[in-house]
């Protein structure tokens, strides 16, 4: 059977020199490289690292009894966690084939031995590692539309543009979203592609702040202001200064010091708590609220001419419930980032778990993603990361109707797309499966509505 890929190796661990030997000249057209136990097995691994490994669970034990092909199963995993291994058990044996695949294994065969049938089996083993390698290297050479965010759906990649459009001018901005939806990634993502970025980015959470404090906190005081105040302090305003000011949670600044927030807006200079004099400041504004300040103002707790001031350009950035295929793209992306910190051993989502996660509202937005896929990783003990592992309740519910029917099905045909695309891991050809659509046909949609291919 001969291989036209290039440098398809097929390790063969297997204690019985006649089992060898019928493989082998199976598989000549192969790289077939082999072991007879497991030290030979883990040395080879490390030498060639082989895409698949067909390992015999038959391996005597070692001295204390443990079983030599399950040890092999796992420390095979530990060393190339993406390696495919297909196990090979006595008949009536599936108990031990179970075990296998829940340490790691991809699949699994029962001797005696179907050449044709066991073809099979690798060529998809080899084909599904194929398939993971090529989304790993675009995923490593893929960037993102701006540092630190992962996205594919239409209204977050406008908001990116957005973003790189206002950067580079001096405007303030006003983010607007739901806790945990990344608003403080986007502010950083305006100073860095400004031309502050190499001054400093300076954050204040208006939240977390003493009222009695908020003030002294952002424009600082002089010596003898109060009491305990031994030295002249700068405030985040003027420690900002040529740089970038981040005000998060702009909605919760008392009112008290609003009237003196809009006066440093209007003539850029900071009068220190028991100063004198006027402190001219250059500093870029970016503000950030979960709050409906237009609603505030209504309210007559929130001043109306700070909140012109602040929104001269206002960025809208939808909860993660609302963006489409974003869920399945930012969980592979956390497990990735996560498992290189905490559990190397853990390699994918299962398809248990990318459903789940599909279907879930995340009230708490991405920060409760983060969690969740955090502690899956490091709870983990296989290499496959599933629902339960994640702990995620059943469906929300469906979004109420939209009445226009073209609307509707663009909605639906967006979000149909992105989700196979999400799921697919970018690949094209298995989206457009899901789809029931052929490639060219997902191409023209993706066209049709401005998707851009997941990578």
């Amino acid at each position: 059977m001969a291989g036209t890929e290039e440098n398809r190796r097929l390790l063969i661990v297997e204690d019985d020199d006649g089992m060898q030997r019928q493989l082998r000249w199976h598989f000549e057209g192969w790289e077939v490289l082999q072991a007879c136990d497991r030290e030979s097995a883990l040395a080879e691994v490390r030498r060639s690292e082989p895409a698949v490994v067909l390992q015999d669970l038959g391996l005597p034990p070692d001295a204390e009894g443990v079983s030599e092909g399950f040890r092999c199963v796992q420390e095979i995993l530990g060393l190339r966690p993406h390696t495919k291994i297909i196990v090979i058990t006595g008949h009536h044996e599936t108990q031990n084939a179970m075990r296998a695949i829940s340490m790691g294994a991809c699949d699994f065969y029962e001797k005696p031995v179907d050449t044709d049938v066991l073809d099979l089996i690798v060529q998809r083993a080899f084909h599904i590692y194929q398939l993971e390698d090529q989304n790993r290297r675009l995923r490593s050479n893929a960037r993102s539309p701006l540092e630190g965010v992962i996205a594919a759906d239409a209204r977050m990649l406008a908001v990116c543009r957005m973003i790189e459009k206002v950067a580079p001018t001096s405007v303030t901005c006003l983010l607007l979203g739901e806790s945990g939806t990344g608003k403080e990634v986007l502010a950083r993502a305006i100073h860095d592609l400004s031309p502050r970025a190499d001054e400093a980015f300076v954050a204040i959470n208006c939240a977390a702040v003493p009222e009695t404090l908020m003030e002294s906190e952002l424009f600082g005081y002089e010596k003898g202001a109060f009491t305990g105040a031994n030295k002249r302090t700068f405030g985040k305003v003027e420690t900002a200064n040529r740089g970038t000011l981040f005000l998060d949670e702009i909605g919760d600044m008392p009112l008290s010091l609003q009237a003196k927030m809009l006066r440093f807006l209007q003539q850029r200079v900071v009068d220190r708590v028991g100063g004198r004099e006027e402190v001219p400041v250059d500093v870029r504004v970016v503000c950030a609220t979960n709050k409906n300040l237009q609603q505030m103002v209504t309210q007559g707790s929130f001043r109306e001419d700070l909140f012109y001031r602040i929104s001269e350009i206002v960025v809208d950035i939808p909860p993660l419930r609302e963006r489409g295929g974003d869920k399945v793209l930012l969980a592979r992306h956390l497990l990735t980032q996560f498992a290189k910190e905490h559990n190397p051993r853990v390699a994918t989502l299962g398809s248990d778990a990318a459903d789940s996660i599909e279907a879930y509202a995340w009230p708490g937005n991405i920060r409760e993603m983060q969690n969740r896929i955090k502690r899956a990783v490091i709870m983990a003990e296989k290499r496959h990361i599933g629902a339960e592992d994640l702990g995620l309740p059943g469906v929300a519910g469906a979004n109420p109707l939209a009445l226009n029917l073209r609307e509707v099905r663009q909605a639906a045909e967006t979000t149909a797309i992105n989700r196979a695309l999400a799921l697919a891991d970018g690949n094209h050809s298995n989206a457009a499966k899901m789809l029931g659509v052929t490639r060219p046909t997902l191409y023209d949609l993706m066209s049709k509505y401005g998707l851009v291919a997941v990578e």
